[in-house]
Formats: C-alpha cells, sequence, structure tokens
C-alpha cells in the first residue's frame, strides 16, 4: 500500500475544499430530477422502499448507490458498467467548468438548509480538522470502498457541519455568497416526494472559490452525516500515491451558526428478540409501563422520561413500553468509567453497554440489529417479524460536538443529522 505524500510534516495545514466538474442529470433524458434522486444508500433500508426508487425512474441513483445482483463483486461491476453507460448516453453530464456548488434545501415547516458541495481534501484523524462522533462497521466501509474504486466516483456527499461566526452571531463571506447566489436561477430546481423543495447553483467566479477557500481553511468540522463514506475515503487515499483525485471527496459543508440542523435519533431493530421476552429480562433493572396509545403520543411520553435519565421505548407486540430508571449499581458495573460523564449518561450507552451487551446479551452485528431512521417502519418491521423495536431519543448536538472535539467517540447510529442532501443531484467523477 503507498501512503506517499500523506505524512503529516507534508499534508496541508487547515481544510482545503476545492472546485469540481460535477456530474448531473440531463433534465432531457430523465422523467424528472425527483423521480432520479434518492435518500442517502444508508437511509434506503428497506427492501420495498429500494424497489420504490428503482420503479419512479429507470435512471434513479440508486441504481448506482445500492446495485442489486447475486455477489458483491457483480453488484459493484454493474454500477460501474450502469455508470459508464449514462455517461456515454448523456444522462449524466459533466458541468463545463469547475465549481463549488451552492446547495438549498426547504421544507414545509418553514425550514431552511443551505450549505457548500466541494471536494474535500482527506485529512487524518490528527489534524483535527474533520471530526467523527461515531464509531463505523468494517464490513461497510469494505462495501462502500469496493463501490468507489469499481465506479472511480464519489457518487454521493457526506454532509459535515462547522460554525462560522466564531460565535458572534457575525456574517461570514461563505455565507453572505450562499445568500447572494441563492437569489440567482438555480442550475436546477425539484421538489422531492417528502416535500422537500432542492435548488442547486454553480459558483466558479475565482475570486469567490479563492474567499470560500480561505475562509473554510480556518475551520474545524463535525461529520453529521457520513461516517463510513469518511473512512471508506481515508482508506482508499491511503491507497493511491499522492497527487491523485483520491486525494480528495465530495461532501455538503453547512455552518450551523446560519443554519441549525435537525438531529434525530436512529432505532433499533432487534430481529431474533420478541418483546414479552425484552420486557421479562428487565425485570428488577428498569422501570417498565405499557402504554397503548397512538406511536405520537408514545414519542411524546419518551421525550418527557428521556429529560429526567435515560430512557427507551419498546414495541413489536402491539403496544408501547416505556423503559426508563435503570438500576444505577447496574449501569455503573456495565458501563466503562474510563470515559465522560456525558458519554457514560449516553442513552445510545446505556443501549448497547448495558442492555444489549449485558442484559439481553445480543451482539451488535447485522444478523441481530438493524438500524432505521423511520419510527413507523422500526415499529412495523418489527410486529412482522416479532422481533423488538427498541425507539431512541434524539441527542443534542452540542453534546455531539463537545464529545468529538475530546475524541470521545459515541456508540455508533447514535444520531441522524438532517436534512441529509439528495444522492444525485451532483457527483464527482474521478476521471473529470
Amino acid at each position: 500500500m503507498n501512503t506517499a505524500g500523506h505524512s503529516k510534516a507534508t499534508a496541508p495545514r487547515g481544510l482545503e475544499l476545492t472546485p469540481f466538474r460535477g456530474l448531473r442529470y440531463d433534465p432531457d433524458r430523465v422523467g424528472s430530477l425527483a423521480a432520479v434522486t434518492s435518500p442517502p444508500y444508508d437511509v434506503v433500508v428497506r427492501p420495498d422502499g429500494l424497489h420504490h426508487l428503482q420503479s419512479a425512474d429507470p435512471h434513479n441513483i440508486v441504481r448506482l448507490i445500492l446495485p442489486e445482483a447475486a455477489t458483491p463483486g457483480t453488484r459493484n461491476a454493474q454500477a460501474a458498467e450502469t455508470l459508464r453507460r449514462w455517461r456515454s448516453e448523456g444522462v449524466l453530464t459533466a458541468d463545463p467548468e469547475p465549481g463549488l456548488y451552492v446547495y438549498e434545501q426547504r421544507d414545509g415547516d418553514g425550514l431552511v438548509q443551505r450549505g457548500i458541495i466541494g471536494a474535500l481534501r482527506v485529512s487524518d484523524p490528527d489534524e483535527q480538522l474533520v471530526l467523527p462522533h461515531e464509531d463505523v462497521m468494517a464490513h461497510i466501509v469494505a462495501d462502500r470502498a469496493d463501490l468507489m474504486r469499481a465506479t472511480s466516483a464519489n457518487l454521493e456527499p457526506l454532509l459535515l457541519t462547522y460554525r462560522g461566526d466564531d460565535g458572534d452571531g457575525s456574517a461570514t463571506v461563505t455565507s453572505g455568497l450562499i445568500e447572494r447566489t441563492a437569489e440567482q436561477p438555480p442550475l436546477l430546481a425539484t421538489t422531492t416526494e417528502d416535500g422537500v423543495h432542492h435548488r442547486l447553483w454553480s459558483v466558479t467566479d475565482p475570486a469567490d472559490l479563492t474567499a470560500v477557500r480561505e475562509e473554510i481553511a480556518g475551520r474545524q468540522t463535525l461529520i453529521a452525516d457520513g461516517h463510513h463514506r469518511w473512512a471508506t475515503y481515508r482508506r482508499l487515499r491511503a491507497e493511491h500515491a499522492s497527487p491523485s483525485p483520491w486525494d480528495h471527496g465530495l461532501v455538503l459543508l453547512v455552518d450551523t451558526a446560519r443554519y441549525p440542523l435537525r438531529v434525530r435519533a436512529i432505532h433499533r431493530l432487534l430481529h431474533h428478540l420478541p418483546v414479552a421476552d425484552a420486557v421479562a429480562a428487565l425485570d428488577g433493572h428498569f422501570r417498565v409501563r405499557r402504554l397503548d396509545v397512538p406511536t405520537a403520543d408514545a414519542m411524546d411520553a419518551l421525550a418527557d422520561a428521556a429529560s429526567a435519565g435515560n430512557a427507551f421505548l419498546l414495541a413489536g407486540d402491539g403496544a408501547f413500553h416505556l423503559v426508563d430508571r435503570p438500576d444505577p449499581e447496574l449501569t455503573a458495573r456495565t458501563i466503562p468509567a474510563d470515559r465522560p460523564v456525558a458519554w457514560r449518561t449516553l442513552d445510545a450507552t446505556v443501549l448497547h453497554a448495558t442492555l444489549l451487551d449485558h442484559v439481553w446479551r445480543i451482539p451488535d452485528s447485522p444478523a441481530h440489529i438493524a438500524y432505521i431512521h423511520d419510527t413507523a417502519a422500526t415499529v412495523e418491521k418489527a410486529e412482522r417479524d416479532g422481533g423488538t423495536a427498541v425507539l431512541m431519543h434524539p441527542v443534542h448536538e452540542d453534546i455531539v460536538r463537545d464529545l468529538a472535539r475530546q475524541g470521545v467517540m459515541m456508540p455508533r447510529k447514535s444520531t441522524s443529522f438532517g436534512p441529509k442532501p439528495a444522492s444525485g443531484l451532483v457527483l464527482r467523477a474521478l476521471d473529470l
């Protein structure tokens, strides 16, 4: 493996966001831009969701990010051939000159999120430039790396956040550019079936690109969504002698001082544990209360309980079971004491260290646990399959950022920041 050019001594300092020639769908060659987009690959967890997207348009991006075939090698080869064919047919075309891309998402509840899409230099952890807050699963990183190698492309941006105002609420060069750009006619505009409006602009003026690059260079970012893709970028960069296109990876940077993200929980589905067994095992360890109420009311009860301490909802048998008030002696015995209090008291920490490892004795592997973003989908699958849905309450962003700055990893899949960028609006082919 060649790691030439990646030592700490020779790597440039600071974030390095560079323009690229975006690869985008030709709207005249597809049914609609909305019909070819998709949520990020790890949000499309159900086969019915995948097949729904595939049927929306024969050129939907899921055929690249989640190809279907009998073996992993065949899947990746199929994605590579599909990408090659779509480019040769003009379904996907490259923009004429390199640029950064201003991206806006707007929903019906008044949320507006704007950020900059670009190719970010892949930095080493000791540079403290891109802060992860969750561990990754090796098999997912390997899978994404195989797909990126086969396609020689970054097919969807990961989501990074930063604070642009130095804490004083002041406007920045980048935020000013974003807001001026958003007043201009966009390259594309579409509304996806979830009701979110998407707009994209290209920024190619050399002075603007320089101003953004210089300002971003002084920032530190948090990975909000895309830990596995960032780990994949790092693996692929290490495999290629520098300089190479693999030195950079596709990202969306959002200034959360200007555009705060929403933080939602990621739920767990325990495939082989019936709810009755899960509840019975909690006797004497947690308080458990049965709730025969609609989902919205049960989630409200979870929020109330979570404000006072660790709390979870179990579902899968037609009711909800509110689990809270863990036995302090049990948590003290099962949770590592060499971490900050904020980590030891996370719901995800208690779930994994105390409930999964000690009480239920369930290994954290795909054969036993699925991670699902959608509440209703988690409950429905648990009821259909006879498993247990464990519904979580979200963590506040400040806690996530503080732990990341301390270099403390949260349990995997602890948070879901959003709105996430839609996949399929702009791709980065490494040969452009």
